[in-house]
Parts: C-alpha cells; structure tokens; sequence
C-alpha cells in the first residue's frame, strides 16, 4: 500500500511543477491560435555596459530603395523597431516613436525601422500613411536584419525595440508595444550620456 503522504507530496510538486510551465505569456499566446497574425511580448531589458555583446553589423536596403549600413550610424545611439503592416500594436506606437524621433533630432540619435513581413512598396506606403519619416528597411525576404540582432537581447517578438549604444552594441531592449514613450526616452537618453 503507498503512503498516502508521499503521494500528497507528489501531486502538489507536480502541480507546481506544471503551474511554473504554464507561465510563459509568449507561449499562451501561441497556443490560444487566435487569428490576431502576431505575438506580442512584453518587458525592459537593459544591458549593463560590462555585460555588453560585439557591435551589430548590418547592411540593408530601405524600402525607398537606398542602401544603409550600420557604419551610417557610427558613434550615434540608434534606435531600431522591429514592425510591420498589419500588427496592430505596430500602428498603435508609431506616433510615439516618430514623436522621439523628432525629440532626438540632431542630438546624436538616429532611428531605424525594420519591416519584417512586408514587401519595399507595403512597408513604404504604410510609413507615409502613419506620417513616419526614418526609414524603414525590408527584412521579409532574407531577415538579415533579425538574425543580425539575434545574440543576448534578440527581438523575441514583433513589435520590438532595441537600443544600440555609440559603440553599435545593444544596450537596451523593449519588448512588446512601447507602452511608455517615457522609459524608451530614458533608455534613449542613458545610452546617450554613456563615455564615448
């Protein structure tokens, strides 16, 4: 006959066992199968400067079809928001994004979109119908620009953004939609007052 206390303590350690793998948001939301196109996340990663990967290289094509590379942002702070058309948090920050962008002008800091399903003439039209003005590169054919930033503090989910310090390493990242433009200025501002 089995003690009866063993098997007490044996059904809540595999409860919580269970419960522990049942809390990953970016995997309840895969298996929910909505027909929502996206899975979003959420969360702040800052990188402190000692824990810093290599610089990111990249080299892409916008989608109005002109070449940019990550030595056209050296020593400057570059934001890069990984998006497309049709997700729907996407839409809901770019104002925000375009707001900092504007803020940051001729402050040392560059921003950089990064289209990640949509073709050159999708994600041009759709930057210009939301009044976004920093150019978006297409990354749906080849995804460069993803397995690029795919070390430490990948982009996990879309939308995400990422923030490269003076040097082009990722010093921050925002998961998810950027629901505090406050917290993306600060880690904007903080990779901008880092020593050269």
């Amino acid at each position: 006959m089995r003690n009866p206390i063993f098997a007490a303590i044996a059904l809540v350690a595999a409860t919580a066992l269970l419960a522990g793998c049942a809390s990953d948001p970016l995997a309840d939301q895969y298996k929910e199968g909505s027909d929502k196109n996206y899975i979003s996340g959420s969360g702040i990663t800052e990188v402190p400067l000692a824990e810093r990967a290599e610089p990111v290289a990249f080299e892409a094509v916008t989608d109005a079809g002109d070449a940019v590379s990550s030595e056209d942002y050296a020593g400057e702070v570059l934001v890069v928001n990984f998006w497309y058309a049709a997700c729907p948090p996407c839409r809901v920050e770019a104002p925000d994004l375009q707001d900092l962008n504007e803020e940051f002008e001729g402050e040392g800091v560059s921003f950089l979109g990064v289209n990640v399903r949509d073709q050159a003439e999708t994600s041009f039209n759709t930057t210009q119908e939301w009044g976004i003005t920093y150019p978006s590169v297409v990354d749906a054919n080849d995804g460069n620009m993803l397995f690029a930033y795919a070390g430490t503090v990948a982009p996990n989910a879309v939308p995400t953004t990422l923030v490269i310090d003076k040097q082009g390493r990722v010093a921050a990242r925002y998961l998810g939609l950027v629901e505090s433009p406050s917290i993306l200025r600060t880690l904007i501002k903080d990779a901008l007052a880092e020593d050269d």
